[in-house]
């Protein structure tokens, strides 16, 4: 079944209304019709089996027929800052990093990215990696779609990071090093509601400077195996690496 995430006054009782891009989607390219069934989620993350009741001209109204309680989410929590990339690696890692289950993304300004963001284009940026997050998360069958923060530079990042339990940046001199247990210790000592920040350069790599200033903050350098990945695959492999601890072998 299709999945929405819907917003909280969109609910009410066991009727659900469906609007705007969602309703698009509902009655023009899916073309669905009044008894078929999609699952509506709420912001909350609790998911139900909803039949469509009626098709309206701006709306699609819905029956609450059962609320489930699925386990879609990773235990722990991980955020995913990356430096700026190139193109549309942005996009990827978002959209990949949603499957994945990262529950948040932030732009890093690194200063090696060769992107720099006009600060008038950020909120339509943000804006549209949201929506990337969202889809990727319906297609996912997740129940909480994750945040896109504002733009932080390493200063910031180092003020963020007071907030986490464990704190990691992905460093390629690590892993030329053949440093590999950092990521490896981390995970097997990591429980259940705990949370990962995990920092990610841009294409040219992270400069001494900013590795400084997150080690001042309690982060720890790791490599991630003894091969160098590109911006946009280190992050998926972090997150399939803490996948693999936390959900197939415990």
């Amino acid at each position: 079944m299709q999945r929405y995430f819907l917003n909280e006054e969109d609910f009410n009782g066991k009727t659900v209304t469906i609007s705007g891009d969602d309703f698009h989607h509902i009655s023009r390219v899916m073309r669905m019709e009044p008894g078929e069934q999609i699952i509506t989620v709420k912001g909350n993350g609790m998911t139900a089996v909803t039949e469509i009741s009626e098709i309206t001209n701006d709306a699609v109204i819905g029956t609450i027929i059962e609320w489930k309680n699925e386990e879609k989410e990773l235990p722990v929590r991980v955020t995913i800052a990356s430096g700026l990339p190139k193109g549309d690696k942005l996009e990827y890692i978002v959209q990949k990093g949603t499957e994945l289950g990262a529950v948040e993304f932030i732009p890093f300004i690194a200063a090696r990215s060769v992107v720099k963001w006009d600060h008038k284009k950020v909120s339509k940026k943000l804006e549209r990696l949201q929506k990337i997050s969202k889809e990727a998360a319906e297609q996912s069958h997740r129940t909480v779609i994750p945040a896109i923060k504002e733009p932080m530079t390493a200063d910031q990042l180092a003020g963020y990071a007071s907030g986490f339990d464990h704190r990691l940046i992905a460093f390629e001199e690590e892993a030329k090093r053949g440093e590999t247990s950092v990521l490896a210790s981390v995970l097997q000592d990591i429980t259940a509601g705990q949370s990962i920040l995990f920092v990610f350069g841009p294409e040219g790599g992270l400069a001494e400077k900013e590795i400084e200033k997150l080690s001042a903050a309690g982060f720890v350098a790791c490599g991630l195996g003894p091969r160098i990945l590109r911006t946009e695959t280190a992050p998926l492999y972090a997150l399939s690496a803490v996948s693999y601890h936390v959900e197939l072998l415990r």
